[in-house]
């Protein structure tokens, strides 16, 4: 084996080991999330399935700032820990990441099996990722602060998803790209480096989004965390009004 080639099979041999490192790490945050989350948080299902869902994707990282925002302190005490506007902001940002970014590695899962150029790849992760997060994870959480009406959730959900995917979809899809075309076996559904670059790209996805959500938010436009308590009216919106 010439020098160069054992280089990189030796570099190959670290990321495979740190991504399976990561992932181990990724599932008892997952698991420890979960359990806390559905067994003593008092916040809406769905966002409680967003936290997971993030979790998954950002291992570590997401079961932190769950612990940090949203796992309530002690009982009784939750809508009054949520109520700062930073927290706002990051249960804004979990709930669009969770719907974009689930539509988004569904789509980049199906299309890269079925071998579609890179162009209609990113065509359909947006249409996925926007499909999802408008009609589930954004219209289900405003449904509950609306009355009960799903459709009316839809309307008013449509403009703020839309400006928070965009900021998601202008984090993670770089990042796919770059990281895709450099790593054939990264578009490999199958591969640990598949949601290696998946993880990475939400979480730059993350970052891109925050401060959209956070003027989304300062302005009405968006809601961040609730509690099944106060019928989904928990957080700064509570403290101001």
């Amino acid at each position: 084996m010439s020098g160069t080639n054992e280089a990189n099979f030796k570099s190959s041999t670290l990321i495979d080991t740190v991504l399976i490192v990561w992932f181990s790490l990724t599932a008892l945050s997952a698991i420890y999330v979960a359990w806390d989350a559905f067994t003593s948080n008092p916040e809406l299902t769905v966002m409680k399935w967003g936290w997971l869902l993030v979790t998954l994707y950002t291992g570590p990282i997401g079961a932190a700032l769950y612990i940090l925002s949203c796992k309530e302190p002690g009982p009784m005490q939750h809508e009054e820990f949520i109520k700062p506007v930073w927290k706002q902001t990051l249960g804004s940002t979990i709930h669009c990441l969770a719907g974009d970014a689930t539509g988004i590695i569904v789509a980049a899962a199906i299309t890269m099996t079925l071998g579609l150029p890179m162009w209609l790849d990113v065509i359909s992760e947006y249409i996925f990722g926007f499909a999802f997060g408008l009609f589930v994870f954004q219209s289900l959480f405003m449904k509950d602060m609306l009355g009960g009406s799903y459709l009316k959730a839809v309307r008013r959900s449509f403009i703020p998803e839309w400006l928070s995917m965009n900021a998601v979809m202008a984090g993670m899809i770089p990042v796919m790209v770059i990281l895709m075309s450099r790593d054939m076996t990264a578009m490999e559904a199958t591969s640990i480096r598949f949601w290696g670059v998946m993880s990475l790209a939400t979480l730059v996805g993350f970052i891109i989004a925050f401060p959209v959500n956070m003027w989304l938010v300062a302005v009405g436009l968006k809601h961040g965390m609730g509690t099944v308590r106060a019928l989904g009216k928990g957080g700064h919106i509570a403290l101001l009004g």
